[in-house]
């Protein structure tokens, strides 16, 4: 049995004209771009999105819009990760009412959950869930990882789809692999850091959500069907392009929100939507506006 998502679903940003204001022209171009590179599907509300910086109204039109803007040419996913349960459910109620495919959740942050309280967390949010649910392995951001006890049993939950591993941990990648083809060979087992995509692919993994594909979607189309043919040759060659662009587009800010800066003001240079920040960030000012610019040209992005 086939892994329902494969190939790159990229964690969509969020196109913002202020404090609580979507950019909706910004945000269909966004996504047309990203269906016309080819992904799998997109997914809205991940960290790359600023999920926990969005109001709840927001990410309801967010969702909304989405859905709208896709009109079923491929899936949504919707990331409901809260420290509130209740709120969780929520999201993923009117995310199905708006005709999203599946939803995505981390570990619960601010407070850090033992694993058996982890476990008992998903214990009680997945018969809630109207939709598939699929794990997003975060440690460095919610201070707790997915051990192997809970996917052990989380896999046993048909409503569970698969794992997102942020960790950037391939030893625990390969494992939640050995475990899945022991167990469940139907998982997604997708990626988010996007310098270890072709290993994870080579590796029998199936795809990946990294923020890059916001700005390059074809580049990490070419590069994860490169990587599952088996052509080592291709494979090397488009993976160093993207690890040019993250060195590049992630690295002219000093903090860890540059990755997201550099995304939005590099699609804000290109005309595809508008830059703003959620606080408490900010959006690059001009001088690191023409370091992403010059960027864009050296690698061929327009």
């Amino acid at each position: 049995m086939e892994p329902t998502y494969q190939g790159i679903v990229p964690p969509m940003i969020t196109p913002l004209t202020g404090r609580d204001s979507l950019d909706v022209a910004g945000l269909e171009r966004l996504v047309d771009r990203l269906i016309e590179g080819g992904v799998s599907g997109i997914f809205v509300l991940g960290t790359t999105g600023e999920a926990p910086s969005l109001s709840y109204r927001l990410r309801r039109e967010l969702v909304e819009k989405t859905c709208q803007l896709v009109n079923g040419r491929i899936p949504v996913l919707v990331g409901i990760t809260d420290t509130s349960i209740v709120e969780s459910v929520a999201l993923a109620q009117a995310s199905a009412g708006y005709g999203a495919d599946a939803v995505v959740t981390s570990a619960p942050f601010y407070f850090p959950a033992g694993q058996p309280e982890l476990r008992e967390y998903i214990e009680q949010l997945v018969p809630e869930l109207p939709l598939p649910l699929m794990l997003y392995n975060m440690p460095s951001l919610t201070k707790v990882s997915f051990s192997r006890m809970v996917v052990e049993w989380a896999m046993d939950c048909e409503k569970v789809i698969g794992l997102k591993d942020s960790s950037g941990d391939l030893t625990y990648f390969r494992k939640m692999q050995h475990l899945a083809a022991e167990r469940r060979p139907d998982w997604s087992l997708l990626v988010g850091p996007e310098e270890i995509l072709a290993e994870t692919v080579l590796l029998g993994g199936h795809g990946g959500v990294n923020g890059g594909a916001n700005l390059y979607p074809s580049l990490y189309v070419n590069l994860y069907k490169a990587a599952k043919a088996g052509d080592l040759e291709k494979t090397r060659e488009l993976s160093r392009r993207v690890l040019e662009l993250s060195e590049s587009i992630y690295h002219v800010g000093q903090h860890g929100s540059a990755i997201i800066k550099g995304l939005k003001c590099a699609l804000s240079i290109l005309g595809i939507c508008d830059d703003f920040m959620a606080a408490p960030f900010h959006r690059f000012r001009e001088a690191e506006r023409e370091q992403i610019a010059q960027h864009l040209k050296e690698l061929g992005i327009g």
